[in-house]
């Protein structure tokens, strides 16, 4: 039998003690380990395994954590996270109480810097490389490695166009497979793999732009990899290396379909074969269908509206309308700001575009957003998906921002459906022609409805409708938490008196709706999978207040702090919006008005 390698490393020290002749050997077992954990546990798969021999092979030349490795992204960072101290708890990854399923500085010296967004790398690890050269520090080596669809991205290149006017000890790593979460786009893609083929005939990109260039090379060829980077080491200033890699690599299902391999759920060790769920023959759609389905049913009867989306055309569903509308359907890489301003240019020559950004995302697009549309009142329809708590990927994922971040921007509507009829109906409402831009924001995951593909109806823009009138307390909700209210006072008959409003605009309040509220109910609690500092909530006690009313009001929301990663249910109970806390709420505000 074959000595298990793997069983004596538990640090990068340990690591080192191997001779180069032994690492393949590792590179097979950590393949191993990994596809046996993700097999049961879940994540993201197909990224790591493509990176597991150059994952060894940095871990072997550079003196981690002196020096500085950062992982663009993550999702590439389970086998690091292996050789780094994590090995026996790695099976806790993404769970909640466990460890990240990204690099994060608070849980290992050995990760440099927290990621989750993509294209953060290089400027990073140039901040580092120039604050090692301000301390004297000449010796100490700074490398990002970053795929080939996260160095398309804006601010990648505004890292690289520093980098390349500085004699900063830095290397940048790129790990190019062609693809990200989907396969990767543009120009940049098209110039990769004719470098790849050995048909690019113009100037190299990045020696133009100063970096001292190097491959492209097999990532999976160990000896080539330690030899490549024991020179680098060597070289001063910026340097590039180009590796070359297969996602997925060792699993032969992941690496036939990457793109349902980056994430696939649980799976067969052995096989690498899905392990289906027991599901009923009926389910309720995504709301990412609802999306992706009702884009095309509307595009089909209306020339003028088109679709974007940054990279994630499979997970915002728009693959749909890239399918069967490709000229009117636009991934744009890894660029939400481009894809913001994109959509704001075809909004002034009468297309109607809806642009299709997580959440967590669109973030990174906020100065377009208010530079680029708002000012301009231009009618750009976003709609952002995997609003709320998304669950395991964590804190830099969670879409539990955007109210807050959106509310405060003069022109623009705010819309959270609370079902997938709802999503369709505002979907078909503002194609029919707005003068204002709207934000559409809607949770990852399934709706609870199985009929939905319903005649379409107009919504009122700025209205919110009444639920369950009921008497002395009322609740406000906003967007999905509607399930959690009407679970409650639907299975607790002390609350059947309770009153239930779906509040629907969080931009512009329905201010008559909440003028009557206000006046006729006791105490009103506010419910959101939002911020409390910023969102619905802020906005009723501003109301409120303005308006001086004396009614005692209570939110419930996301509490000021990064929520981290766990399962949905679980970061609910966490915030207090689970149907257990809103219970207590109740008990505690029925007893207080009968005192």
């Amino acid at each position: 039998m074959e000595k298990i390698l793997l069983d004596n490393i538990n640090y990068p020290k340990d690591l080192k003690q191997l001779s180069t002749d032994n690492l393949p050997q590792l590179a097979k077992e950590l393949r191993d380990f990994i596809i046996n954990i993700v097999a049961t546990k879940e994540g993201h798969l197909g990224a790591s395994l493509g990176v597991v021999e150059l994952t060894i092979a940095l871990h072997y030349v550079f003196d981690t954590p002196e020096d500085l490795l950062i992982w663009d992204v993550g999702h590439q960072a389970y086998g690091h996270k292996i050789l780094t101290g994590r090995k026996a708890i790695f099976d806790t990854n993404r769970r909640l109480g466990g460890i990240s399923g990204f690099p994060k500085r608070d849980e290992s010296e050995y990760d440099t810097f927290g990621v989750g967004h993509s294209s953060t790398s290089i400027s990073a690890a140039l901040g580092m490389a120039i604050a090692s050269k301000l301390s004297g520090n000449l010796n100490k080596q700074h490398i990002a490695v970053i795929g080939d669809a996260s160095i398309a991205s804006g601010m990648a290149f505004e890292g690289l166009n520093h980098a390349g006017v500085t004699d900063a000890n830095l290397l940048v790593i790129l790990n190019d497979n062609a693809i990200g979460i989907d396969p990767s786009v543009g120009a940049l893609k098209q110039y990769l793999t004719n470098v790849k083929k050995g048909t690019q005939k113009q100037d190299n990109i990045f020696e133009a732009l100063n970096f001292n260039y190097s491959g492209p090379i097999d990532g999976h060829d160990l000896p080539k990899l330690i030899s490549e980077l024991e020179r680098l080491k060597s070289v001063k200033g910026p340097k590039f290396l180009h590796v070359i890699t297969t996602k997925g690599k060792g699993l032969k299902q992941a690496e036939e379909n990457q793109v349902k391999y980056h994430a696939p759920g649980k799976f067969d060790a052995k096989t690498g074969e899905l392990i289906t769920k027991c599901v009923a023959d009926e389910q309720p759609p995504k709301f990412q269908d609802v999306f992706g389905q009702t884009i095309v049913e509307l595009a089909k009867q209306n020339e003028k509206i088109v679709g974007i989306t940054p990279a994630m055309p499979t997970g915002s569903s728009l693959k749909y309308m890239m399918e069967e509308i490709p000229e009117r359907a636009f991934d744009v890489g890894i660029a939400e700001q481009h894809a913001v301003t994109l959509a704001a240019g075809m909004a002034t020559q009468g297309l109607i575009p809806y642009c299709n950004i997580y959440s967590t995302f669109l973030q990174r697009a906020y100065d377009q957003i208010i530079h680029d549309v708002a000012i301009q009142n231009l009618p750009v329809i976003f709609c952002l998906d995997r609003a709320g708590l998304v669950g395991e990927d964590g804190a830099t994922h969670h879409g539990v921002f955007d109210l807050a971040y959106l509310r405060c921007i003069p022109n623009l509507v705010i819309f959270a459906p609370r079902n997938a009829i709802e999503l369709r109906n505002i979907m078909y409402t503002v194609q029919h022609g707005i003068d204002f831009p709207i934000a559409i924001r809607y949770p990852r995951g399934r709706d609870i409805l199985l009929k939905w593909k319903l005649p379409f109806e107009t919504i009122e823009i700025g209205k919110g409708i009444c639920l369950n009138e009921g008497k002395d307390i009322a609740i406000l909700s906003v967007g999905t938490t509607v399930n959690t209210v009407n679970n409650v006072i639907e299975n607790n008959p002390e609350f059947e008196n309770i009153g239930h409003y779906d509040m629907r605009f969080v931009k512009p309040l329905d201010v008559g709706l909440l003028n009557i509220v206000l006046k006729r109910y006791k105490a009103i609690i506010s419910i959101e999978d939002g911020t409390i500092i910023g969102g619905f909530g802020s906005a009723l006690l501003e109301f409120a207040n303005s308006n001086n009313y004396k009614t005692k009001i209570e939110i419930l929301g996301i509490k000021d702090q990064f929520t981290e990663h766990g399962i949905v249910n679980e970061l609910k109970k966490v915030n207090d919006i689970d149907e257990q806390s809103l219970k207590k709420k109740l008990y505690n505000l029925i007893l207080c008005l009968k005192i």
